[in-house]
This record gives C-alpha cells, structure tokens and sequence, in this order.
C-alpha cells in the first residue's frame, strides 16, 4: 500500500514538474512583442529628452529627470525577448546576426544599459550639459546596436 501511495506521489509531482516548465515557456512571438513594445517606450521618453538637449523645446528637468528614469529601467527589459526561438520569425526587425554573435549583441545591449544609467544619474544632477553629454552617449549605444543588428527599412 505505502508503494502505491509513494508511486502516485511520484507521478503527481512529475507530472506538476513538466506542466510547471510547459507553462513557463513563452511563445515566440509573445517574446518579440514584449521586447518590440520595451523598444517603442523607448524612444517615447527618449524623444523628448532629444528635443529639450537640442533647444527644440524647453527644458524641463522634472520630464527629463523622470524620462531619463524610465529609460534606466526600459533599457533592461527587452534582451530575455531575443531567444533562439524567435530567430525564424519575420514580424521583427532583428537580424540573425543576434543570434550568430550572441557575445558582441550582450556586449551591446550591456552598453545601453550603461549609457542609459549614466543619463539618469545627469538627470538626477541637475546638470543640463551632463545630460546633454549623456544623451549623446545614449544616442551612440542605440545606434551602434541598430547598426549591427537591426534591418533597415
């Protein structure tokens, strides 16, 4: 009796093991939406951080100070969205060479992180030339990525 009971045990708790890993695995083209809409609310608060450091509109340090945080934390969010499994897939603009040189696009998206981090910190100072600075900087880390692995349109 203790056999079969410690049997249906076992394959309960094996059987909720592969539903829990069934369940946790995201489809592919969920994983491009999410890391496609970190993008676009990217540049939603990158913009208007442009526009204030090129004198197109006035500066206010509140959005900057704020915008500045959304991107700190925006710019983390859509690398767990480039998986193998969405390297097949055409609604995208990523190149295979995501997948084909997996260090130098970490590399890349490592330096964002950074660059973004750094234009929070100027936001948080005050100082309008360090943010201007660190936009800039921004500004070079989405392009050099966009270069390498994005297609142009």
């Amino acid at each position: 009796m203790k056999i079969k009971v410690l049997l249906a045990g076992l394959a309960i708790a094996t059987g909720a093991v592969w539903s829990f890993q069934a369940s946790a695995q995201v489809k592919p083209e969920t994983l491009v939406k999410q890391r496609q809409a970190a993008m676009a609310l990217q540049g939603k608060y990158f913009g208007p951080i442009g526009a204030m450091v090129q004198g197109k509109v006035p500066y206010d340090a509140a959005i900057v100070t704020r915008n500045a945080g959304y991107l700190e934390v925006l710019a983390k969010m859509p690398w767990d969205g480039f998986q193998a499994s969405t390297a097949d897939l055409k609604e995208t603009d990523a190149k295979p060479e995501i997948y084909k040189q997996s260090d130098k696009f970490r590399s890349e998206s490592q330096k964002l992180e950074t660059e973004t981090a750094k234009l929070a910190a100027a936001a948080r100072s005050g100082d309008q030339n360090a943010v201007k600075a660190a936009f800039g900087d921004v500004g070079q880390a989405c392009k050099a990525c966009h270069d390498d692995f994005r297609v142009k349109r």
